[in-house]
């Protein structure tokens, strides 16, 4: 093999298992009869999420997978898109919503959270709120109580009043 068709694959390997060490979620998808437009499409939306998706040949992510130890081997057949995410719901969120207009991507398997996901998981994982949406729920938890004793205050102030 030609050293630098070598020293290129191998720059590709070290690029995925960088991605994949930075990514909080990995998601195998199958992008078969996808039009360009559509992944240009899905691109866009992915970057509003903060995950990019990317295309390699299966060979070269299954060395990335097997430097990193993940044992996502018998998912990588076929024409598959790789999305990595810096935030755990950003790209299963993402894939979930185009995935239910674009019934020709198929979500395969993922990783998050330190383990194999199968794809029910990553659409369990999509489904979630990001951290924002997280936060924001635990914040109105938390004022809950405080805006009820306000309210309970008040109607107490009013009916002493009358």
């Amino acid at each position: 093999m030609n050293q630098e068709i070598l020293k290129r694959k191998q720059e590709t390997v070290a690029k995925i298992t960088d991605l994949a060490k930075k990514s909080q979620s990995i998601v195998i998808a199958e992008y078969r009869g996808l039009t360009v437009s559509e992944l240009t499409e899905l691109r866009r939306e992915l970057r509003k999420s903060k995950a990019t998706l990317n295309v390699y040949k299966n060979t070269l992510v299954n060395r990335a997978f097997n430097e990193l130890k993940y044992d996502l081997n018998e998912h990588l057949t076929g024409p598959n898109a790789y999305v990595f995410s810096e935030e755990l719901t950003g790209g299963p969120s993402a894939l979930l919503k185009f995935s239910k207009k674009h019934k020709k991507l198929v979500i395969k398997a993922g990783y998050f959270d330190g383990k194999k996901a199968t794809a029910e998981e990553i659409k369990t994982l999509g489904s979630l709120p990001n951290k924002e949406g997280l936060i924001s729920m635990f914040l109105c938890c938390l004022n809950e109580p405080v805006a009820k004793f306000a309210r309970t205050l008040d109607a107490l102030a009013k009916s002493k009043k009358a």
